[in-house]
């Protein structure tokens, strides 16, 4: 039955997607973010609806003569450069191709995802639809983890779907950290009280399922997020006792077992796990410092010849870093075109709030704004330890910024043409009103 339903609903938005192309990027967004076939059983788990998904979007396109123009930001341009670049250093990895293709196929197809995406998110409510996608893709997981470890009091590991960029449990509990302030967001700009409590419902459990994945590279992101909304609280002392008392009701729920993973944090040098990460970063620095344009291709620090090649002893792995990852893999210079995307976007989310401050209609973009930093501290934290270097929900993020800003630079431009207008027509040696009104 799941599986029935599952192929109606689809069939039915592709349909309006071929006339409305923006219901396509939103559905491919959302097979890409939750992976929901994975979740049904027979016919539905075995067709590449997010595939589907995009050529119908650009059929749609067609149909209905969107977009006016490419979508031209630093973000964008930048995602482009990155797509080139690593698809040179593909042609010349040492990697084995049959490894480094598959790999690069999916990068790419992720990006022209993205990049169309980015085309079509021209207005607020496209924007806002998107941030809902985000949400209900990775907030599933958040809530029915939150529930399990409730449930269980803790003992059992919160896990990700199958199949899926966070199926690993600490993947998993960054992109529920990540999805987190989004949430906020949405409780902030929801017109119905039952959505703004189901909200705050939702954030609740998704720190309870994050803490019960019992990650560790969670806790220190958690930290750093509410170390970032404390910061720039108005009430810095409310704030400080609420994360206080929620720590401690998590350090009496979580058993014993938990709190001795999460205090290996302190001894990392004794822990075998966390030194065979330092070692594969070592590892993969030197395979960037021996090819410094090209790096060892995809999923070179993987490969134990590659490694022996320049790191002979050091045990070949996932290299559990974006930074070490994209720096083995692609060299220095595709690091530092990676390092520019997040820079980017970062830089949106900091001049969002600049333009739209004090301005009741822009408020939404204030605080997507400011709610998408908090979001991208948690990755940078988390993705130290994690290789989610192109994760697509991440990269998602940096273009819905980059709209919003487009948005809000042209609301603000709408405003000043009119005073400008206004004030060209009013003649010579006319007193100009101002905001104050003067005692009569």
């Amino acid at each position: 039955m799941r599986d029935l339903v599952l192929i109606a609903l689809l069939t039915a938005l592709l349909l309006v997607a071929l006339y409305r192309p923006y219901v396509g990027v939103l559905v491919a967004s959302w097979f890409s973010f939750m992976n929901p076939h994975q979740l049904s059983w027979g016919l539905a788990g075995s067709i590449p609806w997010a595939l589907i998904a995009f050529f119908v979007t650009i059929m749609g396109c067609f149909v209905a003569r969107e977009p006016d123009r490419p979508p031209v930001n630093a973000v964008t341009l930048l995602l482009v450069l990155f797509g080139v670049y690593i698809t040179i250093t593909s042609m010349v990895a040492i990697a084995p191709s049959e490894v480094v293709w598959p790999v690069w196929e999916r990068v790419i197809k992720v990006m022209l995802s993205i990049l169309l995406a980015a085309a079509l998110m021209t207005e607020r409510w496209r924007i806002h639809a998107m941030v809902w996608v985000m949400v209900l893709s990775v907030g599933y997981f958040s809530v029915r983890g939150g529930i399990f470890t409730l449930v269980t009091g803790g003992g059992h590991i919160v896990l990700g779907p199958p199949n899926t960029t966070i199926e690993d449990r600490n993947h998993l509990a960054v992109a529920m950290l990540v999805v987190l302030p989004l949430m906020n967001y949405l409780r902030l700009h929801s017109a119905h009280k039952i959505v703004r409590t189901g909200m705050v419902v939702a954030m609740a459990l998704t720190v309870f399922a994050a803490v019960g994945s019992q990650s560790r590279g969670a806790v220190i992101s958690l930290v750093g997020g509410a170390a970032v909304m404390w910061y720039r609280s108005n009430a810095k002392m409310t704030f400080g006792l609420i994360v206080m008392l929620a720590g401690i009701l998590v350090l009496a729920f979580m058993p014993e077992s938990w709190l001795g993973r999460i205090q290996t944090i302190n001894d990392y040098q004794s822990d075998s796990s966390a030194m065979g990460r330092v070692e594969i970063w070592a590892a993969a620095f030197k395979i960037a410092e021996a090819r410094p344009l090209t790096g060892g291709g995809f999923r070179a620090p993987y490969m134990q010849y590659i490694v022996d090649l320049y790191s002979p002893g050091v045990v070949a792995r996932a290299t559990h870093s974006i930074w070490f990852e994209v720096i083995g893999e692609h060299g220095f210079l595709a690091f530092a075109i990676w390092l520019c995307i997040i820079l980017a976007g970062t830089y949106y989310a900091v001049r969002i709030p600049a333009l739209a401050q004090n301005r009741s209609d822009l408020r939404w973009a204030y605080d997507l704004a400011r709610m998408a930093q908090v979001s991208i501290v948690v990755y940078l934290l988390g993705g130290t330890f994690l290789s989610l270097s192109y994760w697509d929900l991440f990269w998602t993020l940096l273009v819905v910024l980059a709209a919003t800003h487009a948005v809000v630079i042209q609301a603000v431009r709408q405003t000043a043409v009119p005073q400008r207008s206004r004030q060209a027509t009013m003649p010579a040696g006319a007193v100009y009103p101002t905001a104050r009104h003067q005692p009569g």
